[in-house]
């Protein structure tokens, strides 16, 4: 079971139940749901923060959350944070179909518990700021009007799916067993990043059906209208990536 967890070449424990891993599940996608959730809504406010981070703090704190938490329980779980890049490694033969109800469930719950605590610190902010913030989707993700900038349903789904694809694909990528040890969460992190700045101002970028659940709870009747998008989108794009990995003539089972 050790080699089936160690998806990010990160040295192992020598066995973790499936109670750790659940636990871990649930901690990385808190810090990933956390740092990016964060920073879109705290530091990107130009009424308030006139120096803000903007698209480009928001990738970094995305893929820089991601990378801490897979260097941190990555050997614990496998670090997938992402009910998408679960399902995907499931699909490409990387992770266990027995796992994925739970990893789900807990990346879930993680994120929702990293959104609601975001929630209870704007509540006490700045008079209004929670208003604003709720009215202004909660950073959710979204299309049409509730994308940032105004791009429609077809435009949304064709960059989720391309993004969260080659996310998957890159994970498949750097997790061989012929990839230099150690690198994997830094890759990653950095292919976030690059893809977070391409895709946050046509979707607000997901990638991540548990980040989308977790901001879309707190974000009004739109985002919850559209959160499908955001759950199908990025799994149609792993499953994608899974399949057609092999064409690089590589695949083999970590």
């Amino acid at each position: 079971m050790a080699t089936e967890i160690n998806e990010l070449n990160v040295d192992a424990p020598v066995s973790a139940s499936t109670v750790n891993k659940l636990l871990a599940e649930a901690w990385g996608t808190f810090i990933l749901v956390f740092s990016v959730i964060g920073a879109a809504l705290f530091a990107t406010i130009n009424q308030i923060q006139p120096n803000g981070a903007g698209f480009i703090g928001v990738a970094f704190a995305l893929g820089l959350g991601v990378l801490i938490a897979a260097y941190t329980v990555g050997s614990v779980s496998g670090g997938h944070f992402n009910p998408a890049v679960t399902i995907g490694l499931a699909v490409a033969g990387r992770a266990s179909w027995k796992d994925v109800p739970g990893y789900i469930v807990a990346q879930i719950i993680g994120g929702a518990v990293a959104s609601s605590l975001l929630f209870i610190i704007a509540s006490t902010g700045q008079p209004a700021l929670l208003d604003y913030l709720v009215q202004g989707g909660f950073a959710s993700n979204g299309y049409d009007a509730a994308s940032p900038l105004q791009f429609g349903l077809i435009a949304v789904v064709i960059a989720e799916v391309v993004a969260t694809a080659i996310l998957v694909w890159v994970i498949l990528g750097v997790t061989e067993k012929d990839a230099p040890a150690g690198f994997a969460p830094i890759a990653i992190g950095f292919a976030l990043v690059v893809l977070n700045i391409v895709v946050v101002p046509i979707s607000g970028a997901s990638f991540n059906p548990a980040r989308s659940i977790a901001t879309a709870i707190y974000g009004g009747a739109t985002p919850l209208s559209q959160l499908w998008v955001f759950i199908v989108a990025p799994i149609v794009g792993g499953i994608i990536a899974a399949v057609s990995y092999p064409m690089f003539g590589r695949g083999k089972k970590a």
